[in-house]
């Protein structure tokens, strides 16, 4: 699978994330152009590991800028993806970072990206969704709310762990299954993403923090 990664992708960093080198899905890569059926032939579901989404690439700059928000403290990156977010956390100074996604192919591109930014993340792929766990003091959420589904399953638990004394930052480019009753908008960027994975090439993102 590691393989197929290094041939489908392009190492690149993401706009807002100069410091960083990903391995991301670009135009002129098989990859990119690949449909359904394709990905299926491969063994692998939607790419969502191929991308630096701009909500992620929102959150990981916060992060870099205002390190302290993770510095000594046990992280855990949600639906990680490509690992974006993690690493950033990781280079920020956290002291532990557990990067989840359910996605055992994520989980190889997020190993890869680690390695390419001489990081270490905690990688599992377990669903996590209801677990309060001891394992982390910050919860990192980035792109995760793309339909009305995931936003009713998730926000529950992020509530509950916030309520746990936990500090929940989410980063977004405002679709409209982000909930936002009780966020507080903290940081706006611009970010691109691709056409491919979104409905036009530029949002504008914004990290938001969950409060009481």
């Amino acid at each position: 699978m590691q393989q197929l990664i290094r041939e489908n992708t392009k190492i690149m960093s993401p706009r807002l994330l100069p410091e960083m080198k990903l391995h991301l899905a670009q135009d002129d890569v098989p990859l990119y152009r690949m449909g359904e059926d394709e990905l299926d032939a491969l063994g692998i579901g939607t790419p969502y590991w191929a991308f630096a989404w701009a909500g992620g690439q929102a959150l990981g700059r916060y992060i870099l800028d205002n390190p302290k928000v993770v510095r000594g403290r046990k992280v855990l990156d949600f639906g990680a993806g490509s690992g974006m977010v993690a690493i950033a956390a990781a280079m920020a100074g956290a002291f532990d970072v557990i990067a989840n996604d359910i996605d055992p192919v994520a989980a190889d591109a997020m190993q890869m990206n680690a390695d390419l930014n001489d990081v270490f993340l905690d990688i599992v792929t377990e669903d996590v969704i209801g677990r309060i766990s001891k394992d982390y003091e910050v919860i990192l959420v980035g792109d995760v709310f793309y339909d009305q589904q995931i936003a009713d399953l998730v926000l529950p638990w992020l509530k509950e762990l916030k309520a746990k004394g936990r500090e929940i930052l989410i980063g977004d480019p405002g679709r409209f299954y982000l909930p936002n009753m009780g966020l507080e908008r903290i940081a706006r960027y611009a970010g691109e993403t691709t056409g491919l994975m979104e409905d036009t090439d530029l949002r504008n993102a914004g990290v938001w923090r969950l409060a009481e």
